[in-house]
């Protein structure tokens, strides 16, 4: 009865955290995404999230693009290879590396970053002395960021795709010595904008409003001094990559169910 109770307790911890998430949601939506607008913070949380994010998205897609290219002829036979890896690589990428890991990647690098910042200013009153300078903290802080990830997440992806097939590519041409206008050719043939680079993109905006919300969120949550803080920060980390990968799986669902 002991363990039975303790996995009761567990549900009835995890419906009460779901709900505060969902009541915070509705918050940050109904107060902090309408107008007005902070166009100095939107600009400034944009540069910080899309701009500062890039390299490390550029990076683990240039490799994740090589290495699934490695793979991938690895398990096919040399007649088919110049046109297994190029396609796989492209659809692979932009339907399901490309947003997913971009998203991992973002949530580790600045979920953590924003659950920090708010968390501090939390534990420190600060977001107390916004509301006495008749500031709502959600319009200020949580609106801004989480439009910033909205927009900046796809643009990344983006980018990231683009660099994962070339990745790919290099890869094929340089060590696999497949043609390389062939593979431009048949990536071009193979890949399509509203099956594989749009759902990608979709994601791609899920996975930045997750990120932004969850470390909104635990940000405003935190207490406890530094050590709320750090609890805070590797919460909105953890939350944020097991929220992607399974809204990354139920928008496969939707996107590609019944192909």
């Amino acid at each position: 009865m002991n363990f039975v109770a303790a996995i009761g307790r567990l549900f009835l911890l995890f419906c009460a955290e779901v709900g505060r998430i969902a009541i915070f949601m509705k918050d940050a939506l109904i107060v902090g995404l309408m107008p007005r607008y902070y166009w100095g913070q939107i600009a400034s949380q944009f540069f910080r999230i899309g701009y500062t994010s890039l390299p490390v998205v550029a990076l683990t897609a240039f490799f994740t693009g090589g290495a699934l290219a490695l793979q991938i002829y690895t398990g096919s036979s040399a007649a088919t290879a110049g046109q297994l890896v190029p396609s796989i690589v492209a659809i692979g990428i932009t339907r399901e590396l490309g947003p997913v890991l971009a998203g991992l990647m973002v949530a580790g690098r600045v979920g953590a970053s924003i659950a920090a910042e708010l968390g501090t200013m939390k534990v420190t009153e600060q977001t107390d002395a916004l509301v006495t300078l008749s500031t709502n903290p959600l319009k200020y802080l949580v609106g801004p960021r989480i439009l910033a990830a909205v927009i900046s997440m796809p643009l990344l992806v983006a980018i990231g795709d683009a660099i994962g097939i070339m990745g790919g590519y290099v890869v094929s041409t340089r060590s696999l010595d497949l043609n390389g206008f062939s593979y431009i050719k048949t990536t071009a043939d193979k890949l399509h904008f509203f099956d594989d680079i749009s759902s990608g993109l979709i994601k791609a905006a899920v996975f930045g409003f997750i990120i932004a919300l969850m470390g909104c969120y635990h940000g405003f949550n935190s207490k406890g001094g530094a050590q709320g803080v750090g609890r805070a920060t590797t919460n909105a980390v953890v939350f944020s990559a097991i929220m992607i990968l399974a809204s990354n799986f139920v928008l496969t669902s939707l996107l590609f169910g019944k192909h």
